[in-house]
């Protein structure tokens, strides 16, 4: 099994910063790519963040120039750092990998289980 587990979210004020981490475990070949992704009280789920294992990056507008995604592919290690948080940022935030699990096999999407991040003051 692929397992993936999120952490370091919390309750910040408004202005502040955090570090959210993801570790992929289990039977993984291969990681193409890792992402982020958010859902909000009465929201859909929304992409926050992509990485892919060549390094490309890709941001959704509302979090431009205050999120950074980093992976370490080597470490199946996903991170998203994140600056001048504002109550809208406020959401759980899921952990998404696109990996393989055998040489021959594709890439299928895996899910952790979300880390609260609550930004108020």
């Amino acid at each position: 099994q692929v397992q993936l587990v999120e952490s370091g979210g919390g309750l910040v004020q408004p202005g502040g910063s955090l570090r959210l981490s993801c570790a992929a475990s289990g039977s993984i070949f291969r990681i193409n790519s890792m992402g982020w992704y958010r859902q909000a009280p009465g929201k859909q789920r929304e992409l926050v963040a992509t990485i892919t294992s060549g390094g490309s990056t890709n941001y959704a507008d509302s979090v431009k120039g205050r999120f950074t995604a980093s992976g370490d592919f080597l470490k199946n290690t996903l991170y998203l750092g994140m600056n001048s948080l504002n109550p809208e940022d406020t959401a759980v935030y899921y952990c998404n990998v696109w990996a393989a699990r055998s040489s021959l096999a594709r890439s299928a999407a895996y899910w952790g289980q979300g880390t609260q991040v609550t930004v108020s003051s």
